[in-house]
C-alpha cells in the first residue's frame, strides 16, 4: 500500500516550484490563483527571493503548502494514495491533496495559521531545540522536571530525535539537563517561536474560528493526523484535530508506525526536500521511501 507524505516548515528552498510553473499549464494557473488569494506575488519570493525572505513564517508556510499541493495535482494519475499524512503544516497539504479541503480554502487557512503563529511568536519570545540520542521517555522526563518555565516535547520525529519547545529560559535549562543526561546534542533551532506548545494558545483560538467557518469534505482516503496518529476520515474529527495540533506535539514516529501497521509499504514524499523520507527510513528500514516524481 502507498502512503503519500507531505513536509512542513523548514523544507523550503530558493527556487522551489519554478520547474512546475515553467512546465505545467495547470501549475501556472494554480500559482497565479495563489498570488491573487494572498494579495502578493509569493511566486516571486519562491522562485527568485533569498533564503531570508523565504524564511518569514507568513511566506514559508504558504510556499511549502503550494509546492506540495500543486505537485500532487500535476502528478495526476500517479497520485493514488491508500493513506496520507503531513508533518505539522503538511497536514493541510495532505487534506487538500485528498479532497477534504478545496485548494482555495486550504491556502486561506494556511495563510491565517501562519499569521496567527507569527503574532503568537512576537507576543512571547520563545524557541525550540532538537535533542538527539536520548529515548523519548527521558526527554519527556526532563521537560516535566522544568517546573518554573514552559517546556514540552513538540516533534517526535524518529527514534532518538525529538524536538522540544518552550520559553527561552526553559529551553536553555532543559538543554543543560538533557546534555547532562547523555544527549548527543541538544541544539537550539533557528525558529521564531515555540511551535506545538501551550505558548501557541492565542494562535489556536484564532485558527479555531477560521477552521470552524470552513467547509470540509470526507477525504478520499484516511489522513493520519499528528494529534491522534490514526487514520481519520470524519470531517468533524479532522477539524478538531487540526485546531489541537497548534499546541499539541507532532507525533510523526507514532503516525508512521501506525501507517505501516495498517499496511503501508511504500512512502512517497510530495513537496520540497527529502526530510520526511529520511525520518521514515529511521523509523522502519523495511519500507521504501522516496520523492514524488511526475
Amino acid at each position: 500500500m502507498k502512503a503519500f507524505i507531505f513536509p512542513g516548515q523548514g523544507a523550503q528552498f530558493t527556487g522551489m516550484g519554478k520547474d512546475l510553473y515553467d512546465n505545467s499549464a495547470l501549475a501556472k494557473e494554480l500559482f497565479e490563483k495563489a498570488n491573487e488569494i494572498l494579495g502578493f506575488r509569493i511566486t516571486d519570493i519562491m522562485f527568485e527571493g533569498d533564503a531570508e525572505a523565504l524564511k518569514q513564517t507568513k511566506v514559508t508556510q504558504p510556499a511549502v503548502f503550494l509546492h506540495s499541493v500543486i505537485l500532487a495535482k500535476v502528478m495526476g494519475d500517479k497520485f493514488q494514495p491508500d493513506m496520507v499524512a503531513g508533518h505539522s503544516l503538511g497536514e493541510f497539504s495532505a487534506l487538500v491533496a485528498v479532497g477534504a479541503l478545496s485548494f482555495e480554502d486550504g491556502l486561506v487557512l494556511v495563510s491565517k495559521r501562519a499569521m496567527a503563529m507569527q503574532k503568537a511568536c512576537e507576543a512571547t519570545p520563545s524557541t525550540m531545540a532538537a535533542v538527539l540520542g536520548l529515548p523519548d521517555e527521558k526527554v519527556e522526563e526532563v521537560c516535566t522536571s522544568v517546573t518554573d518555565e514552559a517546556v514540552v516535547p513538540a516533534n517526535y520525529n524518529c527514534p532518538g530525535q525529538l524536538v522540544i519547545s518552550g520559553s527561552i529560559p526553559g529551553i536553555e535549562k532543559a538543554c543543560e539537563s538533557l546534555l547532562a543526561a547523555g544527549a548527543k546534542r541538544a541544539l537550539r533551532l533557528p525558529v521564531g517561536g515555540a511551535f506545538h506548545s501551550p505558548l501557541m494558545e492565542p494562535a489556536k483560538v484564532e485558527l479555531a474560528a477560521a477552521i470552524e467557518a470552513t467547509h470540509f469534505n470526507a477525504p478520499r482516503c484516511p489522513v493520519y493526523q499528528n494529534v491522534t496518529t490514526k487514520g481519520e476520515t470524519d470531517p468533524a474529527e479532522i477539524k478538531k484535530n487540526l485546531v489541537l495540533q497548534l499546541t499539541a506535539p507532532v507525533k510523526w514516529t507514532q503516525s508512521v508506525k501506525n501507517m505501516i501497521a495498517d499496511g503501508a509499504t511504500e512512502f512517497i514524499e510530495v513537496g520540497p526536500g527529502t526530510v520526511l523520507q529520511g525520518l521514515v527510513k529511521k523509523i522502519d528500514r523495511t519500507v521504501t521511501a522516496e520523492s514524488a516524481t511526475l
